[in-house]
């Protein structure tokens, strides 16, 4: 049984073994990260550890308040076809829960390039990423009160939130296009449309 499997993973020495196993994967300067997508290890069940909305990461209950390990787990970590989250060794993969996103996106810069704007947005956990053709930003209206939460494609299916003061400054760079005949509200980045939602439907939530 998987729940079996991980028994050893799930307490102390069983994490700082992971953790070892993470960090063997990320040492030595490399200036890449781990080539996650290509692993294929056997899954080892699930750890008791989430990320939570404000994308603070907690192990058995308890906030993980080393930064430098928060970073490397996040290194490791994988979305899967299944839409389970994964932390991904070359000899395991053992799942996590995540409550919203897998990361937060705390700092946007705005540049220019080849007479295009460009958006890169700065991770809690160390990303760089560029909104644009790789990199795809979506727009969610949640909740009762309508809350707009702007979501980045940060690297394979893992995708960062993007903070409410960050969002504000985004917004702010939004225009009215004709997107397919109707007037929508977008973001431009590298050349890329965004939609965030039809420009009445942003009239109304203004008001």
């Amino acid at each position: 049984m998987a729940s079996d499997t991980l028994k050893a993973t799930t307490d102390a020495a069983g994490l700082a073994a992971l953790i070892s196993r993470a960090s063997a994967q990320t040492s030595g300067g490399k200036p890449t990260l781990p080539p996650v997508e290509r692993w294929e290890p056997p899954f080892c069940g699930d750890l008791d550890m989430e990320i939570r909305a404000d994308g603070t990461w907690f192990y058995m209950g308890t906030p993980i308040g080393r930064e430098p390990l928060v970073r490397l787990f996040s290194t490791v970590l994988r979305k899967d076809e299944d839409g389970k989250t994964y932390l991904v060794t070359p000899v395991e993969k053992v799942g996590i829960r995540v409550k919203d996103a897998h990361f937060i996106a705390v700092e946007m810069s705005v540049t220019e390039e080849a007479g295009e704007s460009v958006l890169t947005f700065r991770t809690n956990v160390g990303d760089v990423v560029a909104a644009g053709p790789e990199h795809k930003l979506r727009f969610e209206v949640t909740g009762e009160n309508h809350e707009l939460k702007p979501y980045l494609s940060v690297r394979g299916r893992l995708e960062a939130l993007v903070s409410r003061a960050v969002m504000y400054d985004l917004v702010e760079r939004g225009e009215v296009l004709d997107v397919e005949g109707r007037a929508m509200f977008v973001i431009r980045s590298r050349g890329v449309v965004f939609p965030v939602m039809p420009a009445d439907e942003l009239d109304r939530l203004s008001r």
